[in-house]
């Protein structure tokens, strides 16, 4: 098990997903995944829940979209988290690289603080500046998340922001059918470690927008999308195998998309 208690700066930490109907949400990703939820104390705030591991580890989180967005047909959506040591200079390198602050930055209690950003092509991210939460307690597992991916139109563009904002490394994956580069963050001691992915959208993508997408590992592909479709969702992209599993994209009933992925390589 890939248990964790920190993360470095410039990785991914967390998730989490904003969904139409709580009720709707919760009995499908607790189904498919066997999650509990654990309501957080919001101090009369918004209510924000945890996504619980079968080992009581923590995942994700889940939360209600608010009804300002939910009214302009916004579908739910996961969002993926970049761990930061300090969000304010953060933030202001997003400006200064050609990107938009999406959410400013904003206090989470004791929890840590938050801000949304978006790359200079429309892609959106959340930053994380760790308070008592440091993000999820158990990655790349089976039933955790294990994979964050930019889907793009402008991979150079990608990687010169990214690169700049975060420190980040990018080596290009030859084994890919589409044009592919893996992200590799460097942590302390001059390592660097893998860290998301970067795939160039084409014409096949049609008009869909840049985004960051989230993959969950499951242990059997198959077995979890006829899951899926037993409790209500759809399948986006059919499964594909790769070097290192077998992927498939889907919705659950909502609308909301993530990808799951069977590895047939050790968690790292």
């Amino acid at each position: 098990m890939t248990a964790r208690t920190s993360y470095a700066d410039g990785a991914f930490c967390w998730v989490d997903l904003m969904a139409h109907d709580i009720d709707v949400s919760r009995e499908f990703y607790c189904q498919l995944f066997d999650w509990t939820l654990q309501r957080q104390d919001t101090q009369g705030g918004p209510a924000y829940y945890i996504f619980k591991h079968a080992s009581g580890q923590s995942i994700a989180g889940f939360g209600a979209m608010p009804e300002e967005i939910k009214q302009q047909d916004v579908p739910p959506f996961w969002k993926s988290y970049v761990n930061v040591d300090d969000i304010t200079t953060a933030c202001e390198g997003v400006e200064q690289l050609g990107g938009t602050i999406t959410m400013p930055i904003m206090p989470v209690m004791q929890y840590g603080t938050m801000a949304g950003i978006a790359d200079p092509a429309g892609a959106n991210v959340m930053l994380w500046q760790k308070g008592e939460h440091f993000g999820a307690e158990l990655v790349n597992d089976v039933g955790a998340f294990c994979w964050n991916e930019l889907a793009t139109r402008d991979i150079e563009g990608a990687q010169k922001f990214y690169g700049e904002l975060f420190g980040w490394q990018f080596e290009r994956s030859e084994g890919s059918p589409s044009t592919y580069f893996n992200i590799k963050n460097a942590v302390a001691g001059g390592e660097s470690h893998l860290n998301g992915g970067m795939i160039e959208m084409t014409e096949q993508w049609g008009d869909a927008p840049p985004h960051w997408r989230v993959y969950f590992s499951v242990a059997d592909a198959d077995a979890a999308i006829a899951r899926i479709i037993e409790l209500g969702g759809s399948m986006c992209v059919q499964p594909f195998d790769v070097e290192i599993g077998r992927i498939a994209i889907a919705a659950d009933p909502e609308g909301g998309t993530f990808s799951i992925i069977q590895m047939n390589v050790p968690p790292d």
